[in-house]
């Protein structure tokens, strides 16, 4: 018989389809496998030597004489603005009422975080230190925006293959700062201020707690970090990849922890896209908004979605907001726990920098 169930921070409900459910395997994705492409191509511009076709950096970690320009060669991290962006870095807001709406400028930032030289690489078949270097691109990138007073929230998220929107194939994360909180962030405050009220108690503290003491949904951990399927999944094999240490932000991570975050990383993506077959998915980190309420941080957790573009949402979800799941998150993550990685399925893996 199908489930409802309730997620304990946004009370959003989700119908898992026990009687509708697909096996794992049956969710194998027929995508080109991106170990087969070239390590270079002419056309794409952001392979190095065609740093000509986007604009100039904002950040690049390079080998090379710092007084040069950040646009030269030699780098294995680079960001820069999106040539297409979704919001204006120029200008004010202008907030203006007309009658009962409510409108601004559509001022802040779009960056895209180019994430390796290589065409051919995922997070899960670079380097270690190159997933690090990511990380402290992300971290530098929000510290540095974060002090512009228009910008109320950065997201960093990333999507990857067609299906989840990616526009072109080269190895690349963005970023987009709002000049207001988005209300799906502001549901998961609003729902962990709610718990914490309730309970006295972070409700991701809460969830880590009880998925490691449990051991159904949970996909792997280490050290520092914990990664499992959500008991109210939306999406088959939805994943999270939450911090052990109770922490608001990500840019509150000491260097160790960066090292677990980019080990987790690679190791959730690789078991997806060996389970899988390199499906398309997007993922989410949500953070602490950069004027928060410093009372929110006894109650906020930030952490990652990873959300596997494997089934569309119809009508039903649209008009009601209660997604139909089709794979039970307890046999998700059976089968991506059996997917620990052994010699004869690793990728090639190629240093990034």
């Amino acid at each position: 018989m199908p489930q409802l169930r309730k997620n304990p921070v946004t009370r959003e409900w989700v119908v898992i389809a026990v009687e509708r459910s697909k096996r794992p395997s049956d969710f194998v994705h027929d995508e080109e496998n991106p170990t087969d492409r070239a390590p270079w191509v002419e056309s794409c511009p952001f392979c190095p030597g065609n740093e000509h076709m986007t604009p100039p950096a904002v950040l690049a970690y390079r080998n090379a004489d710092p007084s040069e320009p950040m646009d030269g060669q030699g780098w294995w991290v680079r960001v820069v603005p999106n040539k297409y962006p979704a919001l204006a870095i120029e200008g004010g807001l202008g907030k203006l009422g007309v009658g009962m709406y409510d409108l601004m400028n559509g001022v802040g930032a779009h960056e895209v975080i180019i994430e390796c030289p290589q065409h051919n690489l995922t997070i899960e078949t670079m380097s270690h230190e190159q997933v690090v270097d990511i990380i402290w691109a992300y971290r530098d990138r929000y510290v540095d925006l974060n002090n512009d007073e228009r910008f109320e929230y950065i997201m960093f998220f990333r999507n990857y293959g067609k299906r989840a929107g990616a526009s072109l194939e080269h190895p690349h994360s963005q970023l987009i700062a709002t000049p207001m909180v988005p209300i799906e962030v502001l549901q998961e405050l609003e729902g962990c201020q709610r718990y914490y009220e309730f309970r006295d108690r972070c409700p991701y503290c809460d969830m880590i707690r009880q998925e490691l003491d449990d051991g159904e949904r949970m996909v792997c951990e280490n050290d520092e970090f914990v990664a499992f399927e959500p008991f109210a999944s939306k999406f088959p094999f939805e994943t999270w990849v939450v911090p052990k240490r109770h922490s608001p932000s990500f840019i509150n991570m000491s260097p160790g922890e960066v090292e677990c975050f980019a080990a987790m990383l690679r190791d959730v993506l690789g078991r997806l896209a060996r389970c899988l077959n390199c499906p398309p998915y997007n993922y989410s980190l949500f953070t602490a908004p950069c004027k928060a309420d410093p009372a929110s941080a006894k109650f906020h957790h930030w952490h990652v979605k990873i959300m596997p573009r494997l089934s569309i949402a119809a009508g039903f979800e649209m008009g009601t907001g209660i997604y139909i799941n089709v794979s039970a998150p307890e046999d998700a993550a059976a089968f991506l726990r059996a997917a620990e990685e052994k010699p004869e399925q690793h990728f090639a893996v190629i240093a990034g920098g």
